[in-house]
């Protein structure tokens, strides 16, 4: 799969909701959006990259965990102009879904995060810990007990892992010494 390409068809935000949600969806979209956040030290984090960085999410306007998921990330690329996402709709692009199967399906929100140059660097979704835990801690049953519970703010905490992992790809890209020869730093 060429991710590169992929991203460059791919649609910002606003384009993507344009063209695939209803009027419904994007109320739903901007209402969670609105709701949304940052902390200081998180829009100084986001604030503190360099590297530009791809972000492709393979995604769904109607689908309930990208609507909680997706305006995050717009939230990242607001605080940081090193970060340059792009959304494709998971129904409109049989390749992308099949190339980014989770489990067996065409799960979304999938993300694919990229060099400035195109290399993938890595992937995440289609929920983060955070709500995994609590997905399971919901669950009944004695084979269910983990002892892992949800966070008392699940938003607070699926943002910080999504911002963990874009953290995490951040230093990937600044460190990386093919980049740094490129930047000559």
């Amino acid at each position: 799969m060429n991710y590169a390409a992929a991203f460059d068809t791919a649609l910002p935000y606003l384009a993507f909701m344009q063209k695939y949600g209803t009027a419904e969806h994007r109320r739903r979209w901007d209402d969670f959006g609105s709701s949304i956040s940052l902390t200081d030290a998180q829009q100084s984090l986001l604030g503190s990259f360099t590297r530009e960085m791809k972000v492709l999410v393979m995604a769904g306007t109607w689908c309930g965990d990208c609507v909680n998921q997706c305006p995050i990330f717009e939230k990242f690329a607001a605080a940081s102009p090193c970060i340059q996402l792009r959304y494709a709709d998971r129904d409109d692009s049989p390749e992308l879904a099949a190339a980014l199967g989770t489990c067996g399906g065409a799960r979304v929100p999938a993300v694919v995060f990229l060099s400035e140059d195109g290399h993938v660097c890595g992937r995440y979704g289609d929920k983060t810990l955070s709500k995994y835990r609590a997905a399971v801690k919901s669950l009944t049953g004695a084979s269910c007990a983990t002892g892992l519970g949800g966070a008392d703010n699940l938003t607070s905490a699926v943002i910080q892992d999504w911002l963990n992992e874009f953290e995490r790809i951040q230093w990937m890209l600044r460190t990386s010494s093919r980049l740094r020869q490129l930047h000559g730093d």
